[in-house]
């Protein structure tokens, strides 16, 4: 048996492993950073890769399972995501695979009918909420937001929200997909927010899962890859986040120019309210009857118009683009 580690995979065997994968139902995930590759001689028998603290496209060949090359792949993958520097891991699966995971030590995080999240730590969720300041208000608001970076519409939206409730969880992805690190959108929105004493600001964590690293390699319907994340998501926010920080109000601002986040809110207004959670939309805030973006204020900080800036962002955020020319 031979075991390899490739980063990237190219090559042949780039198109074995794709094969591979298609004949175990499974589609290649071209945007993973390793992967691993168990050779019988000649015949590729397991595989599985990562993408940054993600765990992908793990197959073993249906006439070799129960030999233990699940372990194999995992035990490889692990390693590998050690040396790059994570020690937290997630997998994306199908529910009925559960069984085959809890003896490696993956826990689940939440799960649909389609998909399942687990995880490497038996707490880990449980230990991320637990580090959040919790509040003795009664009604208790969340939103949730990228801010790539922090505007004046996130904080219109903010602001607007905090004077609806006691007490306003304010959460900022913590993926570093977008352009600027994710550490320092949460602290432009923490100082941009520092005015506005009911508000706590707080890191999604890896558990808020956005669309961009959201699987569909294992899913029949491409098409519904964008209603099965909404689900998980609000499965983990209503299964852990809600009941843990006693959130009973959602706020949302209206999206008229993200096809896929009016969907994501059209979810959250229907879905939500069953679970005692009432959705509030907030209409944009605009500037010369457009409505402020991050895309917009991303767009004007290349060109370096500091005039336009000005309208778009608050203080804090204009002097952090300002550093950053």
């Amino acid at each position: 048996m031979d075991i390899a580690l490739h980063s990237p995979l190219k090559g042949p065997k780039r198109n074995i492993w794709r094969n591979f994968l298609e004949r175990v139902g499974l589609s290649a995930d071209e945007t993973v950073d390793s992967t691993v590759l168990v050779w019988d001689e000649e015949t590729l028998v397991a595989t599985g890769s990562r993408q940054d603290n993600l765990l992908k496209c793990i197959a073993v060949a249906p006439d070799r399972q129960g030999e233990g090359l699940l372990a194999t792949v995992l035990t490889a993958l692990r390693q590998d995501a050690f040396r790059a520097g994570f020690d937290h891991l997630f997998l994306y699966t199908k529910p009925v695979n559960a069984n085959l995971f809890a003896p490696l030590f993956f826990y689940p995080v939440a799960a649909t009918g389609d998909v399942l999240l687990m995880e490497d730590r038996q707490n880990g969720i449980h230990d991320f909420l637990a580090a959040i300041p919790k509040t003795s208000a009664e009604t208790v608001g969340a939103v949730v937001m990228n801010c790539d970076p922090f505007t004046l519409g996130h904080l219109y939206l903010i602001e607007t929200a905090a004077k609806s409730c006691e007490h306003l969880y304010v959460f900022v992805l913590s993926e570093d997909k977008g352009c600027f690190p994710a550490a320092d959108r949460l602290e432009l929105v923490k100082r941009g927010t520092a005015h506005i004493p009911n508000v706590t600001v707080c890191p999604t964590g890896p558990y808020l899962i956005s669309s961009a690293t959201f699987p569909t390699y294992f899913l029949k319907d491409r098409d519904q890859a964008t209603q099965i994340h909404c689900q998980l998501d609000l499965e983990i926010f209503t299964r852990h986040f809600a009941p843990v920080l006693g959130i009973t109000r959602r706020f949302v601002g209206t999206e008229p120019l993200s096809v896929m986040t009016n969907q994501y809110n059209d979810v959250l207004k229907a879905t939500l309210p069953t679970y005692g959670i009432t959705v509030t939309e907030i209409p944009r805030l605009t500037v010369s009857d457009v409505p402020i973006s991050a895309g917009a204020v991303r767009a004007a900080w290349c060109v370096q118009d500091w005039q336009l800036l000005e309208k778009l962002v608050p203080e804090t955020t204009l002097a952090y683009l300002k550093n950053r020319t």
